[in-house]
């Protein structure tokens, strides 16, 4: 005989000043009123489909209410271009997020913490410094410097190239042209990707085949500004606001040693956990580690009762 399910999942939608976002809302599968919810939103042109059911499963079976939402431009959420990544827009989609689930009856407004993973993990930095109704934040290998990572990632002789594609994609978007793209990991041995290390080839291609709406490029004006997004700058505006960071000690998408000299700068309360492996071992390999560590936070600064038993790590 089947054993009942712990959650229950619902499609909702959401307007975020004109653009309707989309995505799922668990709640508990319990007689209580009045969770405690998580916000959750995926990383670089990634879709709810793309690992955050198991993460938002977990929560959801520990008594947490979870929204999970595609963002803006992307997957089932409206936008325009498709495809863009805009972060500063992300982060004011992650406030309306906030402000979409307070107006629900069954979650308790008082106790509402927010998750970010990678690009996103950068969202919630900036989210929790300014956004004070979150009552605690999870950010899992953010990215702390846009700036800093395309040092790493473009070699000096090839930024005056870059720089001018950047530009004629500004002038044909200007003269009513087509935004130009770019695959974000290459599919075939003459394709170029944003990442190509092997790690992140690997992880989108396998990821992506379990989301019927996922894309494989983004825009170029994307790339473009990720280069200035600097969440990193927020990490000591956050207190009084419990934050925690998950950090992938060999992580070469979003660098070990910028998130941990970034994270000097914030303020009490705070923990820092570092987890052997690479930028997308969060997501299966090392899933377990990181969705309790993150549940253990939860539990503690969300729940009214935090002495109920948390899941042994495997």
């Amino acid at each position: 005989m089947k054993s009942p399910s712990l959650f229950n999942r619902i499609n909702i939608e959401f307007n975020a000043e004109g653009a309707m976002l989309r995505g799922w809302l668990y709640t508990p599968n319990t007689s209580e009123e009045n969770f405690p919810a998580i916000i959750m939103s995926h990383g670089y042109g990634s879709l709810k489909e793309m690992y955050l059911d198991a993460f938002a499963e977990h929560f959801a079976n520990n008594g947490f209410a979870v929204l999970v939402y595609d963002h803006r431009n992307f997957g089932d959420s409206d936008g325009f271009p498709r495809q863009e990544i805009n972060p500063y827009e992300q982060v004011l989609d992650f406030q309306h997020a906030i402000t979409f689930i307070c107006t629900l009856k069954e979650i308790d407004r008082s106790r509402i913490g927010i998750w970010g993973t990678s690009y996103s993990g950068g969202h919630v930095l900036q989210v929790a410094a300014m956004d004070k109704r979150i009552s605690c934040v999870v950010a899992q290998v953010p990215t702390v410097s846009g700036s800093q990572a395309a040092l790493r990632r473009v070699q000096p002789d090839e930024v005056p190239t870059l720089l001018n594609t950047f530009y004629d994609d500004r002038e044909n978007r200007m003269l009513g042209g087509k935004p130009a793209y770019k695959k974000i990991v290459a599919e075939t041995t003459d394709e170029q990707g944003i990442y190509q290390n092997e790690e992140a080839v690997k992880w989108y291609l396998k990821a992506g085949k379990r989301s019927p709406n996922w894309r494989n490029e983004v825009t170029i004006r994307s790339i473009d500004l990720s280069r200035s997004y600097e969440p990193g700058k927020y990490f000591s505006m956050i207190s009084p606001t419990p934050l925690l960071i998950l950090v992938a000690a060999d992580d070469i998408v979003t660098p070990t040693d910028l998130t941990l000299a970034a994270y000097e700068e914030a303020r009490e309360p705070k923990k820092l956990v570092i987890i052997d492996g690479h930028h997308f071992t969060p997501y299966i390999e090392k899933f377990d580690i990181y969705s309790n560590e993150a549940l253990k936070w939860f539990t503690q600064h969300l729940k009214k009762d935090f002495s109920s038993t948390i899941p042994a790590m495997k």
